[in-house]
C-alpha cells in the first residue's frame, strides 16, 4: 500500500511540475525579472503551506541541525527553478524539458555508486524508455536565442533536482513532517529570491492586473505546493530512484498543455513518446510491487 501510494504522489508531482511553463512564461513574457517571479511562487506557496500546517495542527519546531539541511534543500530547489526558468529565455520549453529529465541518469548512477542501492536490469529499461519517450514528444522547433546560455542554465537543474531528491531521503530532513519540510524548503527559497530580486534590480517588481494575480496564485498552487508536497510524500514512500523515473510524467504533462491550450500538432512522434513514458510508469509500478511482494 505504501508502494502504491509512493507511485500515485510520484506521477502527481510530476505532472503538475510539468505546468510550470503554462504560468512562468506569462509574466516572464510581460517583463517581470525572473528573482521576482520566483519570489512571489515561493513566497505564494509558503503562505499556502503554512496554513496548512495550521490547520493540520502541525507543529513548526524543528532543530538547528534540521534547519540548516532545510536551507541546503532551499538553495538547491531554488536552482532548479531559476535554472529552468532562466532557459526559457535562450531555448525552446520542450528542448529544456527534455535536457532536465536527465536527472533520473544522475539520481539512480548515484545511489548506485554512493548509497548502493540495489537496481535491476528493468529498472535501466525504464530509464532508457522514459528518456526516448521525452526526446520524441520535445518539441525542438522553437526559437533558440542562445543554445549555450540555455544549455547551461537547464543543465544546472539536472544535479540541482538530483541531489534535491537525494537529500529529501538520505539527510536528516527525512525525520522531518512532509508539510513542514515542504514549508521550510519553500520559506527559504523565497527569502533567496527576495535578496536576488532586490540585489539584481533593486526592488521586487509589483503585480499589476488581476490576471496576473490568479496566474501567480495557480503557479504557486499547482506546480510548487502540490508538487512539492507531493514529491517529498513519493521520496519518503518509494525511494528518490523510483520516483526521479516516474518523474517522466512532467514532459508529458507539458505535450498535452501544447495541444490544448497552445494548440501545437499532436504528430505520431509525440504518440509514441507518450506510449513509451506510460510503459516506463508500468514497469516502475510492477517492480515496487515486486519489491514487497
Amino acid at each position: 500500500m505504501s508502494n502504491f501510494k509512493g507511485v500515485v504522489y510520484a506521477v502527481i508531482s510530476s505532472a503538475t511540475f510539468g505546468l510550470v511553463p503554462l504560468f512562468s512564461l506569462t509574466p516572464l513574457q510581460a517583463g517581470m525579472s525572473s528573482p521576482s517571479i520566483l519570489f512571489y511562487r515561493m513566497g505564494f506557496s509558503a503562505v499556502m503551506m503554512g496554513l496548512l500546517n495550521l490547520i493540520m495542527g502541525k507543529s513548526f519546531k524543528i532543530g538547528l541541525r534540521d534547519l540548516s539541511i532545510v536551507a541546503l534543500l532551499g538553495v538547491l530547489y531554488g536552482c532548479t527553478s531559476m535554472g529552468l526558468l532562466l532557459s526559457y529565455n535562450y531555448i525552446p520549453t520542450g528542448v529544456a524539458t527534455t535536457i532536465h529529465f536527465l536527472y533520473p541518469l544522475v539520481v539512480s548512477l548515484s545511489m548506485i555508486l554512493f548509497f548502493k542501492e540495489k537496481s535491476s536490469v528493468w529498472v535501466f529499461i525504464s530509464i532508457v524508455m522514459s528518456l526516448v519517450g521525452v526526446a520524441l514528444m520535445a518539441n525542438s522547433d522553437g526559437k533558440t536565442t542562445d543554445a549555450v546560455k540555455g544549455l547551461l542554465y537547464v543543465g544546472i537543474t539536472v544535479f540541482s533536482y538530483a541531489i534535491y531528491i537525494m537529500g529529501v531521503m538520505k539527510s536528516r530532513a527525512s525525520r522531518i513532517d512532509s508539510l513542514v519540510l515542504a514549508f521550510y524548503v519553500l520559506c527559504f527559497t523565497a527569502v533567496i529570491f527576495a535578496v536576488f530580486a532586490f540585489v539584481n534590480n533593486g526592488e521586487i517588481e509589483p503585480i499589476e492586473g488581476g490576471y496576473m494575480w490568479l496566474n501567480f496564485i495557480l503557479l504557486a498552487l499547482l506546480p510548487t505546493v502540490v508538487s512539492n508536497l507531493t514529491l517529498i510524500l513519493a521520496i519518503k514512500n518509494i525511494g528518490p530512484t523510483m520516483t526521479s523515473i516516474l518523474g517522466s510524467m512532467e514532459p508529458l504533462t507539458a505535450v498535452v498543455i501544447g495541444v490544448l491550450h497552445f494548440g501545437e500538432v499532436f504528430d505520431l512522434r509525440a504518440a509514441a513518446g507518450i506510449v513509451l513514458v506510460i510503459a516506463a510508469v508500468v514497469i516502475v509500478i510492477l517492480q515496487s510491487r515486486k519489491r514487497t511482494a
